[in-house]
């Protein structure tokens, strides 16, 4: 049978009703990916009244078998390549023509489709091989033809490796698999010693043959350091962290709003000094972006006016100028243990556009008002110069809530801080309404020594405090999303798919092993996994339950098309809350500002037109910012650990594959592998229904989720790599229910998905990044 073909008498029936082939609408898709819904394509076909209705059915059938796939409100083919991606060029064609493949590819590298570049004109940004480039994407009679937008890479200056210092000459051990080895002449080291990490500048008389050579420009230190560790990260990550000298510039030329003289803001600003917002952050923080205020609304009983006001970094970094072309390449400020990689320059971030306490500052401010159930009746945005009444720390502010407040809260008591939990309780029952997904995983914080080595491991509490502000930044950022959707403004979504169908089914198959299940029902919602979070709370799966179902979910991104955001039940979001460390809220600002009519500032007709490619880029520049920070927390911790090679420790395993265990060591949340030759003399099959490794002939089985005891053999600090030794016996599988077999719920079983399991309350947080608000959701 054909791919066209009916596959059944009611598929002939359906093309008898004016339903297109499945071969018709497979080809449909691909030749047209932005106006692939199910709109377009009854539109396309002339489908009209019930055979909508087949259509709709046919569709999802071929979702099941899949054959297509959802992309937000859009359908694709498995495998097809978004309209607009990240591509690396590879090669040239017997033309001359550019050749690429996606930088990122869901399977078989050498399965990923190739892309025909065409030819750049005189002028456009040059690219060759080894670039890699932001492309707009078309495919024509099978074939993919790339045009470039913009160029992501250029080749570095400076290299970061381990100097090994030979007789003659020295060599740099590369510390990335990106990065090419080079050749240092002894009077090229400065004061490099064998061992150090080291910066390297390749240099321009290297011979085309042999390793290229280069020359000592810094030598960072020790490996295991914070700062080696971060440097490190940025480099193989290639992070840009040296602002061009034209940004800098213009952050110093900068002047703060003045509602008096010549650079009189008034006309654009309104005057809101006296309201008594206050920030609430860290106790480190060094930028202020948010200041909030609450009070009972006294139209309507039990509801609350909630303000939140927001720097106004648009009012200084104006599109097109230098610092908003690096603030673009940036996308995201880094955090990393002990420091800070800017999307901004300090004079804008950590000054002019920081709230901080008794200075006036220009803001952007969303008041909005909440009916006694939490639900947001209306709210509306304005521009404005606020002064923060208090800058507070999340323990001060909640320490004075319990009933322990220091000198400075305790004034504040009663006319600023309980009001402010007054409202988060009104809030609170709206969240608790929409049921978010609520995943409580503990984020593990590294404390530094004065020498930049690991001191200890902590889990910092989660407290009201940090739920508070969360809540009110999401709530914000909702308004936001309505008020430019209200204008017919266009604007940059910030989106959370649902979870693929593969994901799912790994999900139901290891929940399964833990006697529960995931119903197969469509229109499935965070609720239903709430109901599985909450079956084991308080048990010894708890976090490990937390992990998978947190695995199974997509990745929130950027786009300019909505489709909501999964995790938060929400309809219509986009970031609007942290403009100083997120290229996306500062591109919302200026939606806001135009379409609002606010003054200077405002989006430009060139951004709109370019909001497909600004959401894709800096959709990946989050990524590469997430793998930065986790890589200097790997390496950090394998430097604390590399002094006790041999010791044994208590751990847990967080993940099996075919080639091993992932344990996760329970003191410092350090994870290392076990090769599956470690374990042990016998020989394991690997069991995906139950997330085992199952000994041949014993029958003992290590699984996902079993506490172990390891011992460590290896570390690697500049790899972040921990190896370990099997010490503990696997437990026997022999008795488990058919269930943990075939990923069918056993008798007795807890399903959970539409019309059954339990709504689970607004306790814990689907967020767990306490300094970024509503963090990365």
């Amino acid at each position: 049978m054909t791919r066209g073909a009916p596959r059944s008498k009611k598929d002939r029936n359906r093309q008898q009703r004016g339903v297109p082939s499945r071969e018709a609408i497979l080809d449909y898709i691909a030749e047209n990916p932005d106006m692939a819904g199910k709109r377009e394509i009854a539109r396309a076909f002339g489908i009209k009244g019930a055979a909508k209705i087949d259509l709709k059915a046919m569709l999802k059938e071929m979702a099941e078998e899949g054959l297509i796939e959802r992309r937000g409100k859009r359908l694709s083919r498995p495998g097809d390549l978004p309209r607009v991606t990240v591509l690396d060029i590879v090669t040239r064609d017997r033309e001359g023509g550019l050749l690429a493949r996606p930088a990122t590819f869901d399977g078989d590298d050498d399965k990923a489709p190739v892309v025909h570049m065409r030819r750049q004109k005189a002028g456009e940004t040059a690219a060759g091989i080894g670039s890699r480039v932001l492309a707009r994407v078309e495919r024509s009679d099978g074939v993919y033809h790339g045009r470039i937008i913009k160029v992501l890479e250029k080749q570095r200056r400076a290299a970061l490796g381990i100097l090994r210092i030979g007789e003659n000459e020295a060599r740099i051990e590369p510390i990335s698999r990106k990065q090419e080895e080079l050749v240092i002449s002894t009077d090229a080291l400065g004061d490099a010693k064998d061992g150090d990490l080291v910066e390297v500048e390749p240099l321009a008389s290297s011979s085309r043959y042999g390793l290229k050579r280069g020359k000592v420009r810094q030598v960072v230190g020790s490996a295991i350091t914070e700062q080696a560790a971060s440097m490190i990260a940025i480099h193989a990550n290639d992070i840009p962290h040296i602002f061009p000298d034209a940004a800098l510039a213009e952050a110093g030329a900068a002047k703060p709003l003045a509602l008096k003289g010549k650079d009189n803001a008034a006309e654009t600003h309104e005057d809101w000094r006296d309201l008594p917002l206050i920030t609430i952050d860290p106790a480190d923080a060094k930028d202020h972006d948010d200041a909030i205020h609450a009070m009972a609304d006294p139209d309507t009983e039990g509801g609350y006016i909630v303000t939140v006001a927001i720097a106004d970094v648009s009012y200084y970094v104006r599109p097109g100028s230098a610092m908003d072309r690096e603030a673009e390449k940036r996308g995201n400020s880094v955090y990393f243990p002990d420091r800070v990689v800017p999307m901004l320059p300090e004079r804008i971030s950590n000054d002019l556009c920081s709230l901080r306490e008794e200075e006036d500052r220009p803001s952007l401010a969303v008041r909005m008002w909440f009916d006694r159930e939490g639900r947001k009746v209306r709210h509306s945005f304005h521009r404005i110069v606020m002064r923060s009444h208090a800058k507070l720390a999340y323990v001060e502010a909640q320490a004075a809530i319990d009933g322990q407040p220091n000198d400075k809260c305790r004034p504040l008591l009663d006319t600023i801080l309980k009001p402010l939990w007054e409202g988060y309780d009104c809030l609170r029952r709206g969240r608790n309404a929409r049921g978010p997904l609520e995943l409580d995983l503990p984020e593990r914080k590294i404390l530094l020594k004065e020498d930049g080595t690991v001191d200890r491991v902590i889990v910092p509490d989660r407290l009201d405090a940090h739920k508070l502000v969360e809540e009110f930044m999401i709530q914000a950022n909702v308004a936001a999303a309505e008020a430019l959707e209200a204008k017919h403004q266009a604007l940059i979504y910030r989106i959370h798919d649902s979870p693929s169908l593969d994901k799912l089914e790994t999900l139901r198959e290891f929940l399964s092993s833990l006697n529960l299940s995931l119903s197969r029902a469509g229109n499935l919602r965070a609720e239903h996994f709430n109901g599985i979070l909450s079956a084991v709370e308080g048990g010894e799966n708890e976090e490990l339950v937390n992990q998978v179902v947190l695995r199974s979910q997509s990745q929130a991104e950027y786009s300019p098309d909505n489709i909501g955001h999964f995790g938060l039940n929400l309809r219509k979001y986009a970031h609007f809350t942290s403009p100083i460390r997120r290229y996306a809220d500062l591109i919302v600002h200026r939606a806001l500002v135009k379409a609002l009519g606010l003054g200077p500032g405002g989006i430009t007709a060139e951004e709109e037109k370019n909001l497909d490619a600004v959401a894709a880029d800096i959709s990946m520049t989050e990524r590469r910012a997430m793998a930065a920070e986790r890589e200097t927390k790997d390496r950090l911790i394998a430097g604390f650990l590399s002094e006790r090679i041999g010791e044994r420790f208590n751990g847990r395993i967080n993940g099996v594959t075919k080639a091993g265990l992932f344990v996760t060591l329970n003191d410092t949340g350090a994870e290392g592998f076990i090769p599956i030759s470690k374990i042990s003399d016998e020989y394991y099959v690997y069991d995906a229904a139950t997330q085992s490794l199952i000994g041949d002939k014993s029958g003992l089985a290590y699984q996902i989720g079993m506490d172990v005891e390891v011992r460590l053999a290896e570390a690697a600090p500049v790899a972040g790599a921990l190896r370990f030794d099997m010490l503990s016996e696997g437990k026997p599988v022999g008795g488990l229910p058919r269930s943990r077999r075939t990923g069918h719920a056993s008798r007795g079983s807890r399903s959970f998905g539409p019309g059954s399991g339990p709504k689970r309350g607004g306790g814990k947080a689907h967020n767990r990044k306490h300094r970024g608000r509503s963090g990365r959701k």
